[in-house]
């Protein structure tokens, strides 16, 4: 088989990648002539762990290709992929204007039966529009060319995203015919080999899937921070009340940790997408919409604590921040709750040092010289009155205490991630600030 792929962000090039992994021919396509140029020379636009590797090996092995030629690629194609970039506009509404140039372009460049697939995340309804431009292509060609339209959203995890592809928990694909059905069934037969289940449906289904599986889990997230702030005001330890409820197998144990919110480059967008897409259909989404009030007030939480231990007096504070990305394993800054707290803590006259594994030149883009970025997480310490730990990236579990209390000036650590052990680290004279616990220490005047 021979696969387009149109797009080279994230999806695109996972997909892209773990499809040639498995033997199949890809072109991937991007109108970026330097990105692909960099692609062709193995260097990519993002991080992603051992997808550097994986793009050079299939391009060497001749399974990969790059290019900004729609034409050349769509035209012996058996699927074509949409995987572009579907920005929130200002109403929280996908925007489609990329998905649907691209059906356009593939409309205008079809020659023979092919399907053409939605992977990038889309509101339901948006195959229908894809198929309204490719028929409109067609026509406006005077040319008369078989094709189906298919859905087939991603559940890709940044930071794990290549066994995410490859071993999937499950493959979701919304078809509209059995020819269709026997593509894609094609398609995906090196990862069924492995026993991982495909699931067939219409195309609306499909298309909701991919919102409900994310909002769902955004509400898992939202929920367990409500508690956690709850758990606080009452004196209990929401570490505690995670393993009680965790224990239950109707709640199972995974997207139940408190911290400072969630961020990417899917659940805020997908939460604020669905709520609008119901609220269009005449249909008001009560949960979600508690769901994004939590998050947002999440993100500001870490921030409320600093200051609380403070005095409510910031200025000329310097405070070291560990992590910036949204979540450890990638460079994503999109919706970090890193953001947040660096803005607001610039806005009270602090300083901030801070230092990331990947996503420093990524937080330039948002935060530019405004802050310094350190060459390792030690250094941001180096006279600051206090080290916040944002992401929980695994370099920051398990530091030198007897280090973190020699470099900063005072031994204050405000934990977003709940990584540390409380007991430990009052045993070792820090005041310690985490999500969902009372602090046990007097706070300074």
């Amino acid at each position: 088989m021979k696969i387009a792929v149109v797009g080279t962000g994230y999806v695109g090039l996972v997909t892209g990648t773990c499809f040639a992994e498995v033997g199949i021919e890809v072109t991937c396509i991007d109108i970026d002539q330097k990105k692909i140029d960099n692609l062709k020379q193995g260097i990519l636009p993002i991080y992603e762990p051992g997808l550097e590797e994986m793009v050079n090996r299939n391009v060497g092995a001749g399974r990969l290709h790059f290019t900004t030629n729609l034409a050349e690629a769509v035209k012996d194609a058996d699927v074509a992929f949409i995987a572009v970039g579907t920005p929130p506009g200002e109403d929280g509404s996908a925007d489609l204007k990329y998905v649907l140039a691209v059906a356009r372009g593939i409309g205008e460049n079809l020659t023979d039966y092919c399907v053409i697939v939605t992977k990038s995340t889309v509101p339901v309804g948006t195959a229908a529009k894809v198929r309204a431009e490719l028929e409109k292509a067609l026509t406006k060609r005077n040319a008369s060319v078989e094709f189906d339209v298919a859905s087939n959203p991603e559940f890709l995890k940044e930071g794990a995203a290549i066994d995410d592809f490859l071993k999937p928990d499950r493959i979701v694909v919304g078809i509209s015919s059995e020819r269709a059905e026997e593509v894609m069934r094609k398609l995906y037969k090196p990862f069924l080999l492995n026993g991982h289940p495909i699931i067939f449906m219409d195309i609306p289904s499909a298309e909701m899937t991919k919102y409900a599986a994310n909002s769902m889990l955004a509400t898992k997230i939202s929920f367990m921070n409500d508690i956690a702030n709850l758990c606080e005001i009452m004196g209990a330890d929401v570490n505690m009340v995670r393993k009680g409820i965790g224990s239950d197998a109707r709640i199972g144990t995974k997207f139940i940790y408190p911290g400072i919110g969630y961020g990417g480059s899917c659940f805020p967008k997908d939460v604020k997408a669905l709520i609008k897409t119901a609220a269009e259909n005449g249909y008001q989404m009560q949960v979600l919409q508690a769901v994004e009030s939590v998050n947002e007030a999440q993100k500001e939480v870490l921030f409320d604590k600093v200051k609380k231990h403070f005095g409510n007096n910031l200025a000329g504070k310097k405070l070291a921040v560990w992590g910036l990305s949204f979540k450890p394993k990638t460079d994503d800054m999109r919706e970090a709750p890193s953001l947040v707290i660096i803005e607001k803590l610039l806005a009270e006259g602090c300083t901030v040092s801070a230092y990331d594994p990947v996503a420093m030149e990524e937080a330039k883009h948002s935060l530019g010289d405004r802050i310094t970025y350190a060459k390792d997480q030690f250094s941001t310490l180096v006279d600051a009155d206090a080290l916040l730990v944002v992401t929980e990236w695994p370099e920051f579990r398990s530091p030198s205490f007897e280090v973190v209390g020699k470099l900063l000036k005072q031994k204050v650590i405000f934990d977003g991630r709940n990584i540390y052990d409380p007991a430990e680290l009052k045993e070792l004279g820090f005041a310690y600030h985490c999500i969902g616990v009372r602090t046990t220490h007097k706070e300074p005047a």
